[in-house]
Order: C-alpha cells, then sequence, then structure tokens
C-alpha cells in the first residue's frame, strides 16, 4: 500500500533578480575599496621613492644600546720571556759541555774556549805582581833605614845644641866671676847659636827625609794595587773563558761547530728560560696607532683563557705589521711550547651603553656620514655621526636612535637617493 506525501503540493521558488543584483554590487563596492585602500599607499611610496631595491638584497640591523668593545684578535707565538745567548768572551777554540735539548741549571759550566794568549798573560802579570810586591817591601825596609840614620842625625844635632847650652852657661858663670874674658864668652855664644842653625836644619832634613820616604812607598804601593786590578781582571777574564749558564732551562741551538775557532764576542749558543713565557704577535698596520702598552688582552690555549698585559710595541713597522709582546698576568699554561701558535685577542676600547649597530658594507658606501633608515617600507636617507668601530659593530654618536633599523649592506645601488622604495 503506497502512501502519498505532500510533493505534489510544493512549487519550487526563483529569488528576486533585484536582491542578487545588490549583492554583487556590494561585493564589487568592498572589494574595490579594499584594494583601493591596499594601492594607495603603494602609490604613494612610488610617487615618492627615487629608487626601488628588492629587500632580499638588502641586509638590515638594528640600533641597539649596549656595551661597545673594540678588538683585534690576531695570531701569536710563545717566545720565552727569558732567552740569553752567550757570546765568546775571547777568541780561541771552543768546546761544548752539553748537546742541543739539555736541561741546565743557573750557573751551570756549559762551553770553555782554550786561548793561551790570555791565560800566558795572566801568568806574566802575576810574576810581575810578585816583582812588585818584592820592591814594595825592599823600599819599605830601605825608608826604615834611612828613617833612623836620620834620626841618629837629628839626635847627635841636639845633643850637640844641649853642650853648647851647658857651655855658654858655664862661660857666662865664669865671665861673671871675671875669670873667663870676653872673647871667650863670645866664642861659647858662637858656638850656640853654630848649634841651633845646625840643629834647625837637622829638623827640617828629617822632615823631609820622612815625606820622601812616604811618597816612594806611596809610589811603590800605588803600583802594586795597579798590577793586582790588572791581575783581578786577568782572572776574570779567565774565568770567563768558562760560560756559564746564566738562567735554569734547556739549552737552544749551538750556533757552532764542536772544537772549532771563535772569534771574540762570537755567538755561540743560546739557553731558553722555560719558567716563563711570553706572546709574540703580529698586529697589521692599521691598529697601530691604537696599541698602547698596558692594553688588556685574552689569550686562548685549547678551550681556556687567560689574561695577559701588552707589555711592548715594536716601533718597526714591517712588512705590515708591527710586533707586540704580551705577558700572562697569572702564571701561564704548563702545556705550552716554545713557538707554539694561539689565538689572541686585543682589547683596543670598552665603552658603556652607547649606541651600536651590526659593521657592515654601509660604513664605506657613506663614507660613514649616511645610512638609510627603513619606515613603512621605505628607506630615507639620513646623515650620521660614526665614533669607534670594531670588527662586529659601528658606534653611533648622532643622527640615529635606538630600535631604528637601518640597512648595513652596501648601498652603492641607491645612488645617494633620498628616499628609496624596499620590495618585498
Amino acid at each position: 500500500m503506497k502512501i502519498s506525501d505532500t510533493s505534489a503540493q510544493d512549487t519550487p521558488l526563483d529569488p528576486p533578480v533585484r536582491n542578487r543584483a545588490l549583492r554583487t554590487f556590494a561585493i564589487v563596492a568592498v572589494a574595490g575599496v579594499a584594494a583601493l585602500l591596499f594601492l594607495v599607499p603603494l602609490v604613494q611610496n612610488w610617487s615618492r621613492a627615487q629608487a626601488s631595491v628588492a629587500a632580499e638584497r638588502l641586509r638590515i640591523g638594528e640600533v641597539t644600546r649596549g656595551d661597545f668593545i673594540r678588538d683585534v684578535t690576531v695570531q701569536g707565538r710563545v717566545v720565552a720571556a727569558v732567552s740569553p745567548t752567550l757570546y765568546a768572551s775571547e777568541s780561541g777554540t771552543i768546546t761544548f759541555l752539553v748537546e742541543s735539548g739539555d736541561s741546565v741549571q743557573a750557573g751551570d759550566a756549559i762551553a770553555s774556549i782554550d786561548s793561551p794568549e790570555i791565560q800566558n798573560r795572566l801568568l806574566q802579570e802575576r810574576s810581575r805582581l810578585s816583582s812588585l810586591h818584592v820592591e814594595y817591601d825592599r823600599q819599605r825596609i830601605s825608608g826604615e833605614q834611612q828613617r833612623l840614620e836620620s834620626q841618629k842625625s837629628r839626635d847627635s844635632v841636639a845633643i850637640a845644641l844641649k853642650a853648647a847650652q851647658r857651655e855658654l852657661e858655664r862661660a857666662q858663670r865664669a865671665y861673671d866671676q871675671g875669670v873667663m874674658t870676653q872673647v871667650d864668652l863670645d866664642k861659647a855664644r858662637d858656638s850656640l847659636e853654630t848649634a841651633e842653625v845646625l840643629h834647625h836644619h837637622a829638623d827640617l832634613d828629617a822632615g823631609l827625609v820622612v815625606e820622601r820616604l812616604d811618597f816612594e812607598l806611596q809610589t811603590r804601593k800605588l803600583a802594586v794595587e795597579q798590577q793586582t786590578l790588572l791581575v783581578e781582571d786577568l782572572n776574570r777574564q779567565v774565568e770567563e773563558l768558562t760560560l756559564r749558564s746564566p738562567v735554569s732551562g734547556i739549552v737552544g741551538n749551538l750556533l757552532t761547530q764542536q772544537k772549532t775557532n771563535v772569534a771574540r764576542n762570537q755567538a755561540v749558543l743560546s739557553v731558553v728560560d722555560l719558567s716563563a713565557f711570553e706572546v709574540e704577535v703580529q698586529v697589521p698596520e692599521t691598529y697601530v696607532n691604537d696599541l698602547a702598552i698596558g692594553m688588556l688582552a685574552q689569550v686562548r690555549a685549547g678551550t681556556d683563557l687567560y689574561p695577559a698585559t701588552l707589555l711592548a710595541v715594536s716601533p718597526e713597522i714591517i712588512g705590515n705589521q708591527v710586533t707586540g709582546r704580551l705577558r700572562f698576568e697569572r702564571p701561564a699554561p704548563d702545556n705550552l711550547r716554545q713557538n707554539q701558535r694561539l689565538t689572541t685577542r686585543i682589547l683596543l676600547e670598552e665603552k658603556h651603553q652607547v649606541l651600536m649597530v651590526p659593521r657592515g658594507q654601509f660604513v664605506e658606501s657613506g663614507n660613514g656620514r649616511v645610512a638609510y633608515r627603513l619606515r613603512d617600507g621605505m628607506a630615507y636617507r639620513t646623515s650620521i655621526v660614526i665614533g669607534a668601530t670594531s670588527l662586529s659593530s659601528v658606534e653611533i654618536l648622532e643622527g640615529l636612535e635606538e630600535g631604528d633599523h637601518i640597512v648595513v649592506s652596501s648601498t652603492d645601488a641607491f645612488n645617494n637617493a633620498g628616499t628609496v622604495l624596499v620590495n618585498d
């Protein structure tokens, strides 16, 4: 049995044509307004822009505020802080007592020089010194004898003076008693005067004899002292024929062959003190004016960083580089070796809380006076003043503010345009 439904009673109705047209017009109008709103800024940008560049060709950097560190990273070479070279003190035949690489202590004999000339001269001067000692002793004894003779003559004259004085006294008493004539009294007075003159001259002669003997003895003594100094100097020269290590370390290079004849002041060998190391660095010429003794540095040995100080800077530029020396602030690593290569970072300048941007080609393109600041898809030419530059950052003194974005890549393609459209 079939049950009937109401499908026969339903009649489909068509929508009004007017409502459909209005709806279509509204959709088109909304799309047109949206397109207009989107195209107006683009048209405005196009109208203002003097050039256009694709965004993928540019590198953008943000102006930030922070600590600015200006440094230079160079390769360093480990060198011994103390590495003296020994020289031949005299000409002669050298005999090495050590080999390269041997460990030595300060004061150890490491080589000797056979110099018959200086050794023979020492023997001659020693003999002359002995002869001068004999002459000095002979002069001393002779002087004592002459002093005694002079004193003997002086004493004799003194005795004669006293005798003349007593004779005059007796003559005066006799004359007073009338038993002696005036002539005899005058003779006694003359004898006294003669004795006094002789005594006076005896005193003068004795003084001159003493001065002369002292002078002659002093002359002999000075000759002995001079010869003694000469012998001591020759002894020193003979001792220097034995070369001794000035420091504790290892023997470096032997600069001449065993048993060869060497000239005076010829370099013969070196000794390396391994207890103290320094780092020798080669800094590019462009940083010469920024280097100063006392600058802080960091030396990387393996995975560790060791603080160091710039100790010396060479005044001479060789091969567009200047040589510097770094000294470790604390004991150097135990595993360092002579001539080992290490990466070294020298801190040239450090500033706190300054404006800076990543370093790029824009510095060279604008000669450090122009940058392009980005706003709403446009790059605007802006005058700037830069300060110090490092390998990674550029200090901004004027023209930009924190948070600004600028083109840090080359701006040569902008052709110094005032505004540039940046296409996404």
